[in-house]
């Protein structure tokens, strides 16, 4: 039952974070949604930071699995769309994080070391598959521009949903954003590919476009 409790709580306060932004959400406002009191709410998390750190904790294993590699092979274009397409799932999911990054990461130093190793370990996958596509010949970058383009797509897809909700004047950005999202990450791949491998990125982007 205490289990079950908690990650209600969990459940609960991601729900509101995302919907509401994280800043104008309290432990009360969590508890009274729950039904439960705010004593019951601290029995199982000392304050909000302790929540916020237990969802930020279950997004870095959600970012962590649409970051895995292909095993026994070299990549290709399918992975990388695989990857983007599971990577923007994950920020939708944990939205909150990148709408409110700034303010968070101010006042919590360990998550603000913790974001920065998740941003490494995704710009050393992102190369790892450039430069998989470049040995398999899909590709012709130098390692500088290899490393350039990981950082551009490391930039566009941790600070697109701001940009998009920014853009059309919304509180957040909503699903058909992080379709173009997907697909703007994809274009700046397209200056680096072959002939072939270019019409099957635009083919596999057409449905991210609009």
């Amino acid at each position: 039952m205490a289990r079950h409790t908690r990650e209600r709580i969990l459940d609960t306060s991601l729900a509101m974070f995302n919907a509401q932004g994280e800043p104008n959400v309290s432990t009360n406002h969590i508890a009274d949604e729950l039904g439960i009191s705010p004593g019951n709410l601290y029995y199982h998390f000392r304050n909000k930071d302790d929540i916020v750190e237990h969802l930020f904790a279950r997004y870095e294993v959600r970012l962590d699995e649409a970051l895995l590699l292909p095993e026994g092979r070299a990549p290709d274009l399918e992975d990388i769309w695989l990857q983007l397409h599971l990577v923007f799932e994950s920020l939708r999911q944990y939205r909150f994080v990148y709408r409110d990054l700034v303010d968070i990461l101010a006042r919590n130093r360990k998550l603000k070391l913790r974001f920065a190793r998740i941003m490494a370990r995704a710009e050393a996958s992102t190369a790892t598959l450039l430069r998989g596509l470049v040995d398999a010949g899909a590709m012709s970058a130098s390692g500088a521009e290899i490393q350039a383009l990981a950082e551009n797509v490391l930039l566009v897809a941790t600070f697109w949903m701001s940009f998009a909700a920014v853009r059309g004047g919304k509180t957040e950005a909503g699903e058909a954003d992080l379709n173009r999202g997907i697909y703007q990450v994809m274009m700046l791949l397209a200056p680096f590919l072959r002939a072939a491998e270019r019409a099957h990125l635009n083919s596999l982007a057409r449905a991210y476009a609009h």
